[in-house]
């Protein structure tokens, strides 16, 4: 009996471990979206886009380690949605307002208000289709990669441009992001790959191609991994108009040689 307890106790025990592993991931990337806020403030423009990349690598690993083990709460997933508010909405806003936007005044932080209304709009839209989405896509581009994209432009070029074109070019890039989160475009999630199955071989040439890629060529490959993601949802989207248009007029052809042949009858 004393075994069976001493065997019980250590579960339990066992059991609260596990469920703060992935709450320690969250509690990084908010340690890094606070920090990036304040290297933002300091003009630190580099690190802060460092930061706001590294929050969105652990944010994608909390959610997968508690999948993962079995150690998935409404408590992590209230307590990551609130730091993603501050690591994917709050901060890469100031980011982009004291990098880029300050010439425009008023309606630069204006700008970057919009960009912390529609990340967290995004949010709050997420955690309401948690149990009814297709796990497969999200809709609209999800924060954290709309982060990295600020963020990878940051730590590419960071010192804040000289020329008002550019800086308008940048407004414009941070009003697409936002509105892209709050769109009906759909984008991969990757959920669905699961990581306990046995993989070919070739799989990994792509994962060390993009790590080799990464560690050798820091800023141009965190600007061409964000990009491609960012163009990847309306270009899905236009390929998918394409299809339908064909598909349509393939149907239209079929049903006017059918009724000329209909009609030779």
């Amino acid at each position: 009996m004393r075994s069976d307890g001493k065997a019980m106790r250590e579960n339990r025990r066992q059991r609260r471990g596990i469920y703060l592993l992935p709450t320690c991931f969250t509690v990084g990337n908010l340690f890094c979206g606070f920090f990036g806020l304040v290297e933002s403030a300091r003009g630190q423009f580099e690190v802060a886009g460092i930061l706001i990349v590294v929050a969105a690598v652990l944010d994608g690993l909390d959610g997968r380690i508690a999948r993962l083990t079995g150690t998935t709460s409404e408590f992590g997933i209230q307590f990551d949605s609130l730091a993603d508010v501050v690591s994917f909405g709050v901060t890469p806003a100031f980011l982009a307002y004291r990098w880029a936007l300050v010439p425009f005044q008023r309606v630069g932080w204006l700008i970057a208000f919009l960009y912390v209304v529609c990340a967290a709009t995004r949010l709050a839209r997420f955690n309401l289709r948690r149990g009814v989405a297709d796990k497969r896509y999200f809709i609209g581009l999800p924060s954290p990669p709309a982060a990295a994209v600020i963020a990878s432009v940051a730590f590419a070029f960071p010192a804040p441009p000289e020329s008002r074109t550019v800086s308008a070019a940048l407004a414009a890039l941070t009003t697409a992001v936002a509105v892209l989160m709050v769109s009906r475009l759909r984008y991969r999630s990757f959920k669905d790959l699961d990581l306990r199955n046995r993989r070919s071989y070739l799989v990994v040439l792509p994962i060390a191609a993009a790590l080799v890629a990464v560690l050798t060529h820091p800023k141009g490959a965190t600007l061409t991994i964000a990009a491609a993601y960012l163009v990847s949802g309306p270009a899905a989207y236009l390929v998918g108009l394409v299809w339908r248009a064909r598909g349509r007029g393939s149907e239209a052809g079929e049903e006017a040689a059918d009724a000329v042949e209909v009609k030779d009858a």
